[in-house]
């Protein structure tokens, strides 16, 4: 065969927040789709599972296989951009941050983006990752195609005209349906966006917050725990110029003081639990109004580099601020020590058979855990409130819930299966936690 592989000392992975790890009898490391077809039909020969593998930036063990992980370090190109139509094909691998870079140099955007931009375009778009927006959906929403090696090698281009269904399951398929090497978005030509963000009471904020998510494009919020505090965040078009923060500022307040110094602060509060409320409440006090006008990108990314874990939840909207002001009584009453802020965004309702907005519009709880601080009260606790409000968990992200929850809360979900039955009657892409949301 002519993919490459690793060595045996190499063929263990971790994920990006170091809880979900793997050892593989083999590690590919394709250069064209040929040679991922190559790669599955010799797993599917000799019995073994397959399994792709971005950034790693999952909390779930979607991408943990003890038989043959493709990793897509070498198939992150950009193939393509049309301007007249706005479609632009880049490779499976290639990550957010790098097609934002090739995009702005080709004067065009993605329409919204999360707000970390580590991932790989098919990890991205496999576990439905988002941001926020009063009209502007998931990465997922902005795929008009997709190159995609199903189990038995073959390679298919499909879209919403040519193989819709397959199109339909694969966008967001946490890795179940093949292995995506390339993914044509929907783009529009750059623009700038203003930010504004500010700190708000948390009352303010829950009290005004359909007004606040309906004039702005883009809101989102973060509380801190224990305090009556929370960071908002407000973007919206401008028509420029341009007013992007100093480099200075950008460094100490978006790499030092928000990743370096809030490590610093957590890894206090792991040592010392009894004294989060206390540091949580000075944090918020320290915080300050700021207002810029950049690139789009660069307004809806921040980067982060203090580990942690994660779990989000994706509510009908107006269940948001009761689940959150239960999510406020339950810290309290269980006499929690939590020291990452509740984040809070909002989607628009859409039509991916998978998407956590399908059919109607969403505001996302999402809940975190430092590193090294043991999540499972907090997220157990949490999760019994977002399921009492119809959620449905982030794809990548952790949960507890299995297929009858997902066969429940999906109306495509047998659409889904559907297709993964005809492509995959082998399970070829399944593991375990494949197992236990779609079944066997």
């Amino acid at each position: 065969m002519s993919t490459s592989t690793t060595a045996p000392a190499t063929r263990t992975w971790s994920n990006w927040a170091g809880n979900q790890q793997a050892r593989m009898q083999r590690v590919a490391t394709p250069s064209s789709p040929q040679e991922v077809a190559e790669t599955v039909r010799d797993a599917a020969a000799r019995g073994l599972t397959v399994k792709p593998v971005g950034s790693g930036h999952s909390f779930t063990p979607a991408a943990v296989t003890d038989g043959v992980q493709i990793r897509l370090v070498n198939l992150g190109r950009l193939r393509g951009a049309d301007h007249a139509t706005g479609l632009v094909t880049a490779e499976a691998g290639m990550p957010l941050w790098r097609l934002n870079e090739l995009l702005a140099e080709q004067g065009l955007a993605l329409t919204n983006m999360g707000d970390i931009q580590a991932q790989t375009v098919s990890g991205a778009i496999g576990t439905g990752t988002h941001g926020t927006g009063r009209s502007s959906a998931s990465i997922a929403a902005q795929v008009a195609g997709l190159e995609v090696v199903l189990a038995d090698g073959s390679i298919v281009a499909c879209n919403a005209l040519s193989h819709p269904d397959l199109f339909e399951a694969a966008r967001i398929s946490v890795g179940t349906i093949g292995v995506i090497t390339a993914v044509t978005f929907r783009t529009e030509p750059s623009f700038l966006l203003e930010a504004r963000e500010e700190p708000m009471r948390v009352d303010e904020v829950l009290d005004r917050f359909d007004e606040l998510r309906t004039e702005n494009e883009h809101f989102e919020f973060f509380w801190f725990p224990h305090t009556s505090m929370t960071t908002t965040k407000r973007n919206n078009r401008s028509a420029g110029p341009a007013r992007p923060l100093s480099r200075r500022r950008e460094w100490l307040e978006d790499e030092f003081l928000s990743n370096t110094v809030f490590s610093g602060i957590c890894r206090v509060g792991r040592a010392a639990p009894r004294a989060i409320p206390a540091i949580n409440k000075l944090s918020s006090k320290a915080l300050s109004a700021r207002s810029y006008v950049d690139r789009s990108d660069r307004v809806f990314t921040s980067p982060r580099t203090f580990k942690f874990l994660e779990m989000e939840y994706a509510l009908p909207v107006e269940a948001a601020v009761p689940a959150l002001r239960e999510v406020k009584r339950m810290i309290d009453r269980e006499n929690l020590r939590i020291s990452v802020p509740v984040e809070v965004r909002c989607a628009p309702a859409d039509d991916l058979w998978l998407s956590t907005s399908h059919g109607r519009d969403t505001a996302y709880l999402a809940f975190h855990m430092f590193q090294g601080m043991d999540q499972t009260r907090y997220f157990d606790e949490a999760e019994e409130i977002m399921l009492a409000h119809d959620g449905r968990p982030h794809w990548g992200k952790l949960h507890t819930r299995e297929h009858d929850y997902f066969a429940a809360a999906y109306p495509r979900f047998a659409d889904f299966l559907a297709v993964r039955e005809k492509t995959d009657p082998d399970r070829v892409f399944a593991n375990n936690y494949t197992r236990r949301i779609f079944g066997p």
